[in-house]
């Protein structure tokens, strides 16, 4: 047998928010490493889909360190990530008599931990959280820096707060059990990093998308290590987007926009977003930023991945009144992340005829 390799631990250098990200395989099982980071007492939130595969190995451990633990289990899906779901996980804490002392546990994907996160942040004005993300999306990205909330019919995650987990605990091995359609989605995110900030890791990517999606267990590990590598270094400048890590929303104006048109959970997230990074190559060629070759990579990239390249057909004026709800958004100006190369990201608002041009050629 190959011995695994050793766990790998990353800081999130915020001060005294700061948290480590430990990645690596089978962690879950292993009783220091979580029990270290949870309180006398732990709530594990997870959905469907995830409790029958790791809700009873998490609450084993939990327990076997001398930890009071109770569960609740929601519906799985991006359409569940709402005011319904929220007051779910309040009614089970209340209902349990949870104290200020109490560690909620992510326990999912990404739709799981923005959500725990938020009820962590409101539930008593403030209590302890943990990820334990079980999805490629969430691993490399949702999980870590701390945006935390819950998606609105107007708009996607436009209810939340900035609340810092304790702990990022990526359990790789998770990833065996993920659907492909997910796996896939995950590496929307991975393609975002290399894309806005490290041009050596976008080539890394092109070069070893084969292997990505044949779950070959280095290069995600790699992938992943390098995506929370990026993700908490702009973290760290920028905790709360007053500037900088807007640029990790790179695809993401028009991927939301997708989402809210389709109605949430038609497509996933991250199918959502590697499409938008494909509108916004197109979008960035068009005023100049790019030239004709790069965007055909990122569109052969992310289509390596196994995304969707044609946008779906909400109508223009549709689309424009859908990215008009942005966060970025300011004095009614859409402001998008373009690339200016490849590698290197720039925020602004754009013209309207370009933005009109890209959604008549990306759109099916």
């Amino acid at each position: 047998m190959t011995p695994q390799p050793s766990p790998i631990t990353l800081q999130v250098d915020l001060g005294e928010r700061s948290y480590p990200i430990t990645i690596g395989q089978s962690l879950l099982s292993d009783p220091g490493l979580i029990a270290r980071h949870v309180g006398q007492r732990a709530a594990i939130v997870t959905n469907t889909t995830v409790a029958p595969l790791y809700l009873d190995t998490l609450t084993r451990v939990l327990a076997g360190a001398g930890k009071q633990v109770t569960s609740i289990v929601l519906p799985d899906g991006e359409e569940e990530k709402n005011w319904a779901s929220l007051m779910r996980v309040f009614d089970v804490l209340l209902a349990e008599k949870c104290d200020r002392k109490t560690t909620l546990v992510a326990l999912g994907g990404g739709v799981i931990g923005d959500l725990t996160g938020f009820a962590a942040a409101t539930y008593m004005r403030g209590v302890p959280f943990v990820q334990v993300p079980t999805t490629l999306l969430a691993q490399v990205d949702s999980s870590v820096g701390g945006k935390t909330g819950i998606n609105h019919p107007l708009g996607k995650n436009m209810i939340g707060a900035f609340y810092q987990p304790q702990a990022v605990i990526a359990d790789t091995a998770t990833l065996d059990t993920l659907p492909p359609r997910e796996l896939s989605a995950g590496l929307a995110e991975v393609i975002k990093h290399g894309a806005i900030i490290d041009a050596a890791f976008f080539n890394w990517i092109e070069e070893n998308m084969g292997r990505l999606v044949a779950r070959d267990a280095d290069a995600l590990a790699y992938a992943i290590r390098r995506s929370c590598e990026i993700k908490a270094d702009v973290v760290r400048q920028d905790e709360r987007e007053g500037g900088l890590r807007a640029i990790l929303n790179f695809g993401h104006t028009f991927g939301h926009a997708i989402e809210a048109g389709l109605g949430y959970g038609q497509w996933l997230h991250g199918e959502a977003v590697g499409c938008g990074m494909v509108m916004a190559a197109d979008l960035s060629e068009r005023l100049g930023f790019i030239d004709a070759a790069a965007t055909r990579r990122i569109r052969a990239v992310v289509e390596a991945a196994g995304l969707p390249v044609t946008a779906p057909d909400l109508g223009a004026e549709r689309w424009l009144e859908l990215m008009e709800v942005d966060k970025k958004n300011e004095g009614g100006q859409i402001k998008f992340i373009l690339l200016r190369p490849l590698g290197s990201p720039v925020i602004m608002p754009v013209p309207a005829d370009a933005l009109r041009a890209t959604l008549r050629a990306c759109v099916g």
